[in-house]
């Protein structure tokens, strides 16, 4: 076994006890590491996803490092289970100290959900923002809000008209991801305008084969990442779940907010990333798509 993604991350010593944590997409690959590691620092930690197998197996796992856990299922395509997510995080739960916006997947053929969104966008996209909107005055003074975005969103361009369209594939995925960078970085500006000392960044975790992603890839390509996978030098899953853990609860990162880091390191995102007029439409566009009010609207 190689170093645990606490080791790698240089977080080891951090005790996270009393910290109330909700790791999205934590019944595999980066979310489950992030979710274990965070229940071995003391963390009690709520575990995000769509199968209830892998989720209570996540759950006792933690329980067997002696954190505290449990399951919560929702179907990110299902606006309604998001909602029923938030409000069972607000009843279980007096705070939030640390929110990570992780599930999110890449699908192969163009098709909607039933509030007929494309379906790539509403799941990397509305869903992480409908939840944060609905945990946002539940988030505690100095949480976290971490998005798992990529570099994938490098070449995109934000296209709020092509959400409704049937799509699929990299280039949905790459406008999904862009949407992420955007969202975190408003996200800060409007709590920072607020008054909250509450932080948000985004992450690009690394290209991690192993993390069960290229199951979304076409064929070839989800068979070439296989053979990726046993080539030194690919991000691991391990390293991938340390990059989250960073943006999570490194001391060295308090109050940092805004930022987009690839792996551990901050870094630039792509010009579309950094334009506020097209981060503020998606902001107002997004509430329209899921029918809420406009979170932060004040800011």
């Amino acid at each position: 076994m190689g170093e645990p993604p606490e080791s790698l991350a240089g977080v080891s010593d951090v005790d996270c006890t009393g910290t109330r944590a909700l790791v999205t997409g934590s019944t595999s690959g980066i979310g489950r590491e992030a979710a274990l590691a965070l229940g071995r620092l003391g963390a009690t930690v709520l575990v995000h996803g769509r199968d209830a197998d892998a989720g209570r197996a996540v759950v006792d796992e933690l329980a067997a490092s002696g954190a505290d856990a449990r399951f919560l299922k929702a179907d990110y395509a299902d606006t309604a289970a998001v909602r029923d997510l938030a409000a069972t995080v607000r009843a279980e739960t007096s705070g939030l100290d640390l929110l990570i916006n992780n599930a999110g997947g890449l699908v192969r053929d163009g098709r909607l959900t039933d509030r007929g969104v494309e379906y790539t966008f509403q799941v990397n996209h509305l869903a992480p923002y409908l939840l944060t909107a609905e945990l946002v005055d539940h988030l505690e003074p100095g949480a976290r809000v971490v998005t798992t975005a990529s570099a994938a969103h490098q070449g995109a361009t934000l296209e709020l008209d092509r959400v409704t369209r049937p799509d699929g594939g990299l280039s949905a995925y790459s406008h999904a991801k862009l949407a992420n960078v955007l969202f975190a970085r408003e996200l800060a500006r409007r709590l920072e305008r607020s008054g909250r000392s509450v932080t948000s960044n985004s992450v690009h975790p690394g290209a991690i084969p192993g993390s069960g992603f290229t199951r979304f890839l076409p064929g070839p390509i989800s068979e070439f990442a296989g053979v990726l996978e046993r080539v030194p030098g690919v991000t691991s899953v391990a390293e991938g779940a340390a990059a989250l853990l960073v943006l999570a609860c490194a001391p060295r990162l308090d109050g940092v907010s805004g930022r987009y880091f690839t792996g551990q390191r901050p870094s630039t995102p792509a010009a579309a990333a950094t334009n506020d007029e097209a981060a503020r439409d998606l902001w107002e566009q997004s509430a329209e798509l899921v029918d809420a009010d406009e979170p932060l609207a004040d800011a």
